[in-house]
C-alpha cells in the first residue's frame, strides 16, 4: 500500500533490508530474512527481532523508496507483505513517473514532486475505501469528488451521504444536491449560469422539522439562529430526515455537551460514521429503548422469526435481537408480545431437524427447565454459531467466577450479614451500635419491617389475596422470571397495581436488575465498604435529604431506614461520580428500599438512573429536559384544544418537570404512585408520557377555562392529591399525614379518580403511542435543549463582559460567536491530541458542576487574532510575533488559554478605549512578560526577558518557611496574627483598583516598540505624514534616553557606595548572588524610558494623536471575519496536515 512519506537514513537501512531492484530513483527493498531459502545468521536475527515484537512495531518484509542522487536521505512511500503487491506499485512508478523525473533540473524538485503525487494516491485509497462501504461505491465517490471541489474543506471532513432535492429561496426552487458530512451540512446548486452555494455547520442547527405548505408539499426545515432553510423533492423524505437529525444530534452531543451526555463508541470516532453505522446505531438505540438494555450492550444479529407463544398455541411472528449478552424478541406490533432472554440464563442454543411445518427450528434451552422455539429464521446457521461462541465464552466467564468466589469463601466462613467497622477504637457503646447500624447491609425489604406500623395499612388488604391470586395464574400460563412472555394481559394486570408481596420480585424481573444483581456477586457490598466514610459534595447533599425522604412512612422514621438509604445512595455516587447524587433519587431509592432488598434496591436504583431514564441525573438534567420539550409536542399532537389554551407550553412542562423526575411519586398519594412506579417497570418512560397527557386530558375543560398560571397549577395539584386505590373509602386513612394535611376541608365533595381507571385509560387513549416514536422525538428536541443550553452560557458570557467594556451589545455578541466558532474549528478538522486539548479547555469547574467556557489556545488566537487586529501591519512575521506577545500578556493565569473575557479586554482597549490606554497596551506588549527572549524564534516555552533595570518582585515566604528554616511549619498563628493579616489583606484588596506605574522600557525593548508602530501605518491614506511623525517621535524619545542616561551614568558611583554603607545586615545572608546581579545591572543598565515620556513625545505630533484617537470600525472587522473565518482556517489546517 502506498505510504505517507516518511524520511529513512540509506546507511543505515542497508544492514536491515535487502535490495530487490533499483533504477535513478527508486528502490525496491527486502527485510532480511524473510523468504531466505538458507538460515544465514544476518537473517535469522532479523527475523528473531521482527517476531518477538508485537504488532504495531512489526515492519512489512517488503518496501519501495524513493533515493536522491547524492543523497543519504531516503523516502519510504509503499510497502507491502507480499512481493506481488509491491511490484505492482513498482511498475506503477516506472510507467507513471520514472521517464518525468529526468526532466528535473533540481534533483530535490524531484522529491517533492513524488511526495505530492504519493499523497494524491494515498487521498484517492481513502475516497476509494470510504465509497467501498456504501451500497453504489461509484455514485459516492463522484458525489465525494464534488463535495471537494466545491467546498474546499479539509479532507478530514468526512463526507456520509448526499441527496438530491430542492432548496428554496422564497417562492423560487433551486434544484441542486445537499451534503451531509459529520461536521456540517451543504448545498450546492448550479443552474441556468447562477451557482448557489453555502455550508452550515451542525453546531449552529438549532431545530429540525418537517413541514407542509401550500407550494410544498413537504418539505425539511433546517433553522438556525440566523436564518432558516427548507429542502424538498427528496426521493425518500424519511430516510433524508432521519440521517440529517442524526448527524445534528450526534455532533451537538459531541461539541457541546460531551462531559455529559453518552455517546457510543463509535460515534467517539467521527472518522468512521457512515451512512450503515448510523442506519445500525438508529437500530440499537430502538432495541436498547425498547428491551431497556444496559447502554453498553452491542447489537449483533437482526433476524425476521416467529416464536412458538405456549399461551396463544400458536407461532407469534416478529424479530429476533441478538446483544452481547441478551437474546431480545418482538412481536410485530409492539408490545404485543415482548421475550428477553439473558444469555446467563440459557444452557444451550440448537437447531432442530427442519420441516415443512417448522421451517428453520431453533431451540433455546434455559436454566428453569424450560424451551423456547425460534423458527423461520434466514440464516440459521450462522447465527446458531454466533449466538453459541457467545454463549461459551460467557459460560466460560462464569465459571472462572464462580471458582475463584468458591476459593474466595474458604477462607471466610460466611455470615448472614455484611458488617462494617470504622474507627470506633474511640466511641462509646452507643456509637458502637450506630457505627453498626449505619453499616449493616439489610438482607429484607423495609417493608416487611414497617408495614404494620403504617396507619390504615390494614384496611388496604382486602385486594391484595385477589390480585396474588391472578398473578399465579398468570406465573403458570405466561412463565415466571425475566424470561416471561410480556403481552398485553400483563399490562391489564399491571395497572391494577402489583400486589405488594409480589412487587420487589416483579420490579427486580421487569427491569432486569436480576441479572445485574446475579453477574455481580458481592459488588455491593464491597462499594458499601469503599464509599462509607468519604465526604465530598455528593455525600453533603445526600445526608441533607435523608430526613426528606417519605419522611411521614414509619420506615424513615426510623435509622434503620435512613441508614439503608444512606447506604444506597452513597454507593450509588461512588460507583458512577460522573451522575453522583441528584436531587429526587432519594425519593426514589426510599420506594426501592420499602420493596426491594437493599441490594435489590441498588441495582434497581442503576436500571433507573443509567438505563430506564437516560441522561436524567448527570450535572444539567439533559434527559429530563428533553423529555419535557417531547412532552410539549406531545401536547400539541394530542391535546390541540390544550395547546391553543397555553401557547406557551413551559408552564404545563414546568409542573409535569416533577412527575418525570420522581415517577408521580412527589405529586400522588403514596399507594397511588407506587401503582405508577408499577407501570413504569413494565413499560418504561413511555408509561410516564400516556399518563401525563391522561392526566392533562382529564383536567382539559377546566384547564382550559383557567385564567392564569396559578390557577392551573391548583387545578392539576388538587386532582394528583384525590387519585386513590382500588378502596375509595380507604383513601384517607391509607394516605400519608402529608397529604391528609395538605387535603381541604371540602375535599370530601371533590370526586376521587381511581389510579386503576386513570392509567387504564391512559392506555386507551394514548396506547398508540410507541418507543420508536419517542426515540425520534428525543432526537430532535435533544437539539433544541443543547442549544437553549448554549444560549444561557453565552448570555452568562456576555453579561459577565458587559460592564467591563465599551463594545455594543450586538458586536460584542458577533465576537463571542466568532470566539466559540474558533474553538469548534479545532473540534473539526485538528489532529486528535488538539481535538482533545480544546474540549477539554472548554470545561470549568464550578461551585458545584462542570460548567461550559470557550477559551482559546496559541493557534486559535493567533488565527482570530489576525482577523479582528485593528492594524494588520506589512509583515506576516512581525504580525505573528505581535500576537506571540499579546498571547502572553493575556495568559494572565499561565495555563496557555485565554479566557473570552481577555480576549474582549484586548479588543475593547483597541477599538473603543482612549489614546493613552491604547498606548499603554502597546508598551505593555513590548515590556516582559510580553516581550520574548528571541524574536527569530518566538517560542512561548522560552523563559521571559528579565530585565536588570527593574525591581524584581519576589513571593514573601510562606508561613511555613523563616529565615532560620527552622520549626516554623509547627507554629500556629494567633489571634492577632491573624487579625494583623486580615486588615493586610484589606489593604491589598483596596490597591488592586489602584494603577501601578509601569516598568522602564530598555533600548532594544523600545527598537521593537518602534517596528510595531512602523508597521501599523502601512496602507493608510496619510502614510508619509506617519512615517515623518513616528520618525521625528523617535529621534526626540532617543534623546530623552540618552539624557537620562548620561545623567544616570554620572551619579552611579557614589549611589552605589551609599547602597553599600546603608545595607542592613540581615540581607548579608543574599551573599554572592545579590553582589552578582548587582554587578549585570551595573553592566547594562545603560539606556531607559517610561510610557509617560514615550506618551508625552507621541502627543506632540498632531498626525499621531489623530491616528490613535480615530475610532476603529469593529463591525466592518467583523463582518469580514465572519467571510474569511471558516475557509481561511481549514485551508490553513489543510496546509498543515499536508506538510505533516
Amino acid at each position: 500500500m502506498w505510504l505517507n512519506p516518511e524520511e529513512v537514513v540509506l546507511k543505515n537501512a542497508l544492514k536491515l533490508w535487502v535490495t530487490e531492484r533499483s533504477n535513478d530513483f527508486f528502490v525496491l527493498q527486502r527485510r532480511r530474512g524473510h523468504g531466505e531459502a538458507t538460515g544465514k545468521i544476518t537473517g535469522l536475527l532479523v527475523g528473531a527481532l521482527d517476531t518477538v515484537l508485537d504488532s504495531n512495531a512489526r515492519v512489512t518484509p517488503f518496501r519501495i523508496l524513493l533515493q536522491i542522487p547524492g543523497s543519504q536521505i531516503s523516502w519510504i512511500i509503499a510497502s507491502g507483505a507480499a512481493m506481488e503487491e509491491v511490484n505492482k506499485h513498482w511498475d506503477w512508478l516506472a510507467h507513471n513517473l520514472l521517464h518525468s523525473l529526468s526532466v528535473f533540473e533540481n534533483k530535490q524538485d524531484v522529491a517533492s514532486f513524488v511526495k505530492g503525487k504519493v499523497k494524491g494516491l494515498i487521498a484517492e485509497e481513502l475516497r476509494g475505501r470510504q465509497a467501498a462501504q456504501e451500497e453504489d461505491p461509484e455514485k459516492f465517490r463522484e458525489a465525494l469528488l464534488k463535495f471537494e471541489r466545491h467546498f474546499g474543506l479539509p479532507s478530514s471532513e468526512k463526507l456520509v451521504t448526499s441527496y438530491s432535492c430542492c432548496c428554496w429561496k422564497g417562492r423560487v426552487p433551486r434544484q441542486g444536491f445537499l451534503y451531509l458530512s459529520i461536521n456540517h451540512m451543504a448545498f450546492y446548486s448550479f443552474l441556468l449560469g447562477k451557482e448557489v452555494k453555502f455550508v452550515i455547520p451542525w453546531a449552529e442547527v438549532t431545530r429540525l422539522e418537517q413541514v407542509s405548505t401550500g407550494l410544498m408539499t413537504e418539505a425539511i426545515r433546517v433553522s438556525t439562529r440566523q436564518r432558516q432553510r427548507e429542502f424538498s423533492m427528496f426521493l425518500n423524505m424519511d430516510e433524508a430526515f432521519g440521517v440529517i437529525g442524526q448527524l445534528a444530534d450526534i455532533a451537538l452531543r459531541r461539541l457541546l455537551d460531551s462531559e455529559g451526555l453518552e455517546l457510543d463508541r463509535v460515534l467517539q470516532q467521527p472518522t468512521r460514521i457512515s451512512k450503515r453505522i448510523l442506519e445500525e446505531q438508529a437500530l440499537r438505540e430502538y432495541v436498547l429503548a425498547l428491551f431497556r438494555l444496559p447502554r453498553g450492550e452491542r447489537l449483533h444479529e437482526v433476524a425476521s422469526c416467529a416464536v412458538w407463544t405456549p399461551h396463544a398455541r400458536c407461532h407469534t411472528h416478529g424479530t429476533l435481537y441478538t446483544t452481547d449478552n441478551y437474546l431480545c424478541f418482538s412481536s410485530r406490533e409492539e408490545g404485543h408480545c415482548i421475550l428477553l432472554v439473558p444469555l446467563a440464563e440459557v444452557l444451550s442454543i440448537e437447531k432442530a431437524e427442519s420441516t415443512s411445518v417448522l421451517p428453520n427450528p431453533v431451540i433455546v434451552s434455559i436454566r428453569t427447565k424450560k424451551a423456547f422455539q425460534l423458527i423461520e429464521l434466514q440464516e440459521r446457521d450462522e447465527l446458531v454459531e454466533c449466538m453459541n461462541s457467545r454463549l461459551r465464552a460467557l459460560q466460560w466467564k462464569q465459571s472462572m467466577f464462580r471458582s475463584s468466589k468458591h476459593g474466595r469463601r474458604t477462607m471466610s466462613a460466611p455470615t448472614p450479614y455484611y458488617t462494617f467497622y470504622y474507627d470506633t477504637g474511640y466511641s462509646d457503646e452507643e456509637e458502637i451500635e450506630e457505627q453498626v447500624l449505619r453499616n449493616t447491609v439489610n438482607s429484607e425489604a423495609l417493608m416487611t419491617a414497617f408495614h404494620h406500623n403504617q396507619p390504615g395499612a390494614t384496611n388496604n388488604k382486602t385486594m391484595e389475596p385477589v390480585k396474588e391470586r391472578l398473578w399465579e395464574d398468570h406465573f403458570s400460563e405466561f412463565g415466571r422470571g425475566v424470561h416471561m412472555f410480556r403481552t398485553d394481559k400483563i399490562q391489564r394486570l399491571v395497572a391494577m397495581g402489583i400486589p405488594e408481596s409480589l412487587r420487589g420480585e416483579l420490579w427486580i424481573m421487569l427491569s432486569d436488575a436480576s441479572s445485574e444483581l446475579e453477574s455481580h456477586q458481592g459488588y455491593y457490598t464491597n462499594l458499601v465498604q469503599k464509599s462509607m466514610g468519604h465526604n465530598n459534595l455528593a455525600t453533603e447533599e445526600i445526608e441533607r435529604d435523608l430526613h426528606r425522604s417519605l419522611p411521614d412512612h414509619p420506615a424513615f422514621q426510623n435509622p434503620t431506614g435512613i441508614a439503608a438509604l444512606r447506604r444506597v445512595l452513597t454507593a450509588y455516587a461512588h460507583r458512577n461520580p460522573k451522575i453522583g447524587y441528584c436531587q429526587s433519587m432519594n425519593i426514589l431509592a426510599s420506594v426501592l428500599l420499602l420493596y426491594a432488598k437493599e441490594e435489590e434496591a441498588f441495582w434497581l436504583l442503576v436500571a433507573v438512573c443509567e438505563r430506564m431514564l437516560p441522561d436524567y441525573f448527570n450535572r444539567r438534567v439533559i434527559g429530563a429536559q428533553v423529555d419535557q420539550s417531547v412532552f410539549e409536542q406531545l401536547i400539541r399532537e394530542r391535546l390541540p384544544e390544550l395547546a391553543e389554551h397555553f401557547p406557551d407550553l413551559s408552564t404545563l412542562s414546568s409542573v409535569s418537570l416533577s412527575w418525570f423526575l420522581t415517577l408521580f411519586l412527589s405529586v400522588l398519594p403514596f399507594h397511588s404512585a407506587v401503582c405508577v412506579v408499577d407501570c413504569f417497570f413494565f413499560h418504561g418512560i413511555k408509561a410516564i408520557f400516556q399518563l401525563g397527557l391522561a392526566v392533562l386530558a382529564a383536567n382539559a375543560t377546566q384547564l382550559s377555562a383557567s385564567t392564569d398560571d396559578g390557577q392551573a397549577l391548583m387545578i392539576l395539584t388538587s386532582f394528583l392529591e384525590q387519585v386513590g386505590g382500588e378502596e375509595l373509602a380507604c383513601l384517607g386513612s391509607s394516605q400519608p399525614a402529608e397529604e391528609t394535611s395538605r387535603s381541604s376541608p371540602d375535599a370530601a365533595a371533590v370526586g376521587h379518580t381511581n389510579i386503576t381507571h386513570l392509567i387504564n385509560e391512559s392506555y386507551e387513549k394514548f396506547g398508540d403511542l410507541t418507543v420508536r416514536q419517542i426515540e425520534r422525538l428525543r432526537c430532535r428536541h435533544r437539539i433544541q435543549v443543547l442549544q437553549a443550553h448554549e444560549d444561557t452560557t453565552k448570555e452568562n458570557a456576555l453579561r459577565v463582559v458587559t460592564p467591563d467594556v465599551s463594545i455594543s451589545p450586538e458586536n460584542l455578541a458577533d465576537v463571542y460567536d466568532l470566539f466559540k466558532t474558533e474553538h469548534f474549528i479545532s473540534l473539526y478538522w485538528g489532529d486528535s491530541s488538539s481535538a482533545a486539548a480544546a474540549e477539554a479547555a472548554a470545561w470549568r469547574r464550578g461551585d458545584s458542576y462542570m460548567e461550559r467556557q470557550y477559551r482559546l489556545d496559541l493557534p486559535q488566537f493567533k488565527s482570530l487574532y489576525g482577523l479582528l487586529a485593528p492594524w494588520p501591519g506589512d509583515s506576516n512575521q512581525h504580525a505573528d510575533t505581535l500576537a506571540n506577545r499579546t498571547f502572553t500578556l493575556l495568559d494572565q493565569d499561565h495555563d496557555n488559554l485565554v479566557t473570552f473575557r481577555e480576549f474582549t479586554g484586548w479588543l475593547d482597549t483597541f477599538y473603543c478605549e482612549e489614546l493613552n490606554e491604547k498606548i499603554r497596551l502597546l508598551y505593555r506588549l513590548h515590556i516582559p512578560p510580553a516581550l520574548i527572549e528571541s524574536e527569530d524564534d518566538p517560542s512561548l516555552m522560552k523563559s521571559p526577558l528579565v530585565s536588570t533595570t527593574r525591581p524584581l518582585y519576589v513571593n514573601l515566604p510562606s508561613v511555613e518557611e523563616n529565615h532560620s528554616g527552622v520549626g516554623v511549619a509547627e507554629e500556629v498563628m494567633d489571634y492577632q496574627e491573624q487579625l494583623k493579616q486580615m486588615l493586610q489583606d484589606l489593604v491589598k484588596e483596596k490597591e488592586k483598583g489602584v494603577e501601578k506605574p509601569l516598568p522602564l522600557m530598555n533600548q532594544r525593548e523600545f527598537i521593537q516598540f518602534c517596528k510595531t508602530l512602523y508597521s501599523m501605518f502601512h496602507g493608510e491614506p496619510d502614510e508619509n505624514d506617519l512615517f515623518q511623525a513616528i520618525a521625528t517621535v523617535t529621534s526626540l524619545v532617543l534623546q530623552i534616553g540618552e539624557a537620562g542616561h548620561r545623567g544616570q551614568r554620572s551619579g552611579s558611583g557614589a549611589s552605589s557606595q551609599d547602597e553599600e554603607k546603608g545595607a542592613e545586615p540581615s540581607q548579608a545572608n543574599a551573599g554572592d548572588q545579590q553582589s552578582s546581579s548587582a554587578g549585570d545591572r551595573r553592566a547594562e543598565s545603560e539606556w531607559t524610558i517610561s510610557y509617560a515620556q514615550i506618551l508625552a513625545s507621541l502627543l506632540t505630533e498632531q498626525v499621531l494623536v489623530n491616528f490613535f484617537e480615530k475610532p476603529g470600525d469593529l463591525a466592518a472587522k467583523i463582518a469580514t471575519a465572519k467571510e474569511k473565518q471558516y475557509h481561511q482556517r481549514a485551508g490553513l489546517l489543510t496546509l498543515q496536515q499536508g506538510t505533516s
